[in-house]
């Protein structure tokens, strides 16, 4: 038996059984553990540990009914197969971001664990999770964001097991990605849907004060108008968001595309005639919403399968992920 110790925190408020088999599959992960290894006995746990009988009883039996662990009667437990644990650390969970973690777990190897956190773009949150997650993982999947501090936190994490995806931002030069340009392709998405815009009277950014999202968008969309000669406005303000007729709105959040559509419903204004808009990112109900709702997108089903990719052959990858327009009647 590998000569080693649980620890379980007394004070902690995770459940004692649940922290043994966090630990368990934590050393079977490292290699502390290989399969065919003997487990501690229930009594030497109990000691050890100052855990009860049945806390241990617990943790082991929920280990053996997943096959990680197997009992041999008058001998005792031992591991019964490999464990490989990855972190997926994404900033919230929107439709889109629920799109790629299902692609990413649909393409991982079946042996392979996921533990899934958010950081909401709290930069204590992001260290936090990453300084409890050292060493306990053989790959991280991380949503970087627009943070000083970030580059710093995710450099403690071996190169060799790390994938930023989404936004390349704070990433070291030399790092793995599966990540979208939020720039020039929204150039190109509109100059292809040039004469889908000309006809309205103006075409509005709105980017509102709650948003994360890279105001690298702006300075493309800007380029956009100016070359082409298409009255635009900026806007920021919550209070200044006003659909009149003739608007074309450029929407990066899904809370503003339903203020749009409220309004528009107020002011009995035809989606896609009297006013249009163009969303950013896809999800899976905006092709059924008010007979569909263009959208500007990364591809997030083929991120979440670059990512499983990354994970399963440990290999490294630098990959940017097409985006495009999908053009729907509200344009």
């Amino acid at each position: 038996m590998p000569d080693f110790k649980f620890l379980i925190r007394q004070d902690s408020s995770v459940l004692k059984f649940k922290q043994l088999i966090d630990a368990v599959e934590d050393a079977i992960s490292n290699n502390q553990l290989n399969p065919g290894d003997m487990l501690p006995s229930v009594n030497q746990l109990m000691k050890e540990c100052q855990l009860s009988r049945d806390t241990v009883f617990k943790a082991y039996n929920d280990l053996k009914q997943r096959g990680v662990v197997e009992a041999v009667p008058n001998r005792g437990y031992f591991v019964a197969r490999k464990i490989t644990r990855v972190l997926l650390f994404l900033d919230t969970f929107k439709a889109y971001k629920e799109v790629l973690y299902h692609a990413f777990r649909e393409h991982l190897r079946k042996d392979i664990k996921v533990d899934l956190h958010f950081h909401h773009y709290n930069i204590r949150v992001f260290e936090t999770i990453i300084k409890e997650s050292i060493g306990k993982y053989s790959s991280y999947v991380i949503m970087n964001f627009n943070h000083p501090k970030v580059q710093a936190i995710t450099g403690k994490i071996p190169p060799d097991k790390l994938l930023v995806i989404d936004w390349k931002i704070n990433s070291a030069p030399n790092a793995s990605y599966v990540a979208q340009d939020f720039g020039e392709p929204v150039f190109h998405c509109l100059k292809e849907n040039l004469d889908k815009i000309r006809p309205y009277k103006r075409f509005i950014f709105y980017y509102p004060p709650f948003t994360y999202h890279p105001r690298e968008a702006i300075d493309h969309f800007l380029k956009f108008v100016r070359e082409y000669q298409i009255p635009f406005k900026v806007i920021e303000d919550p209070k200044t968001f006003r659909v009149e007729k003739g608007d074309l709105f450029f929407l990066v959040s899904d809370r503003t595309l339903a203020r749009f559509l409220d309004q528009c419903s107020e002011k009995e204004l035809a989606i896609g005639k009297d006013a249009g808009v163009i969303s950013y990112n896809e999800t899976p109900m905006k092709k059924y919403v008010k007979n569909g709702i263009t959208v500007i997108s990364t591809d997030f089903e083929l991120m979440g399968q670059k990512a499983a990719e990354f994970v399963n052959t440990g290999q490294p990858v630098r990959f940017m992920v097409p985006t495009s327009l999908k053009l729907r009647s509200s344009l």
